[in-house]
């Protein structure tokens, strides 16, 4: 099974870059929750298909013990299904958590929208150009 939970080229990574105005945050929030919705989801394909695998290979070893191989490879084959379901729960730990950040950076979204959506509406209809956050707190 082949996984592309890697970096792609070109991907839809948001740097930090510094620039917190309120629809950048806004975008910012919603890119990340996307790209945890979607993690969340190739992670879940993972964990199922590394479960599969795992029956598959318990199976295999009945199948090589009752053939009557040699022990060795009915050892082998279910340290290959022990590891696989091993690995198949740290993955479903991880795709618990990409649905934690999810869930977190949607709700951040909404709270910020809350809560300087009016703010910014009123700077964004001035003609007036207006001082940039934070200049009166110097």
């Amino acid at each position: 099974m082949s996984s592309s939970l890697t970096p792609r080229p070109g991907g839809s990574a948001t740097p930090t870059d510094g620039d917190n105005r309120f629809k950048a945050v806004q975008h910012k929030l919603k890119t990340l929750g996307t790209a945890m919705d979607l993690a969340g989801n190739e992670l879940e394909v993972l964990m199922r298909g590394m479960r599969a695998n795992a029956q598959r290979a318990e199976g295999l070893a009945v199948g090589i013990a009752n053939a009557e191989l040699d022990r060795k490879f009915v050892e082998m084959t279910n340290q290959v299904a022990v590891a696989l379901g091993g690995a198949a729960a740290e993955v479903r730990k991880l795709h618990e958590t990409a649905q934690e950040v999810s869930g977190l950076a949607h709700d951040t979204r909404r709270t910020h929208a809350r809560l300087y959506e009016g703010l910014d509406d009123l700077r964004s209809s001035r003609r007036e150009r207006t001082p940039k956050p934070g200049f009166f707190a110097h």
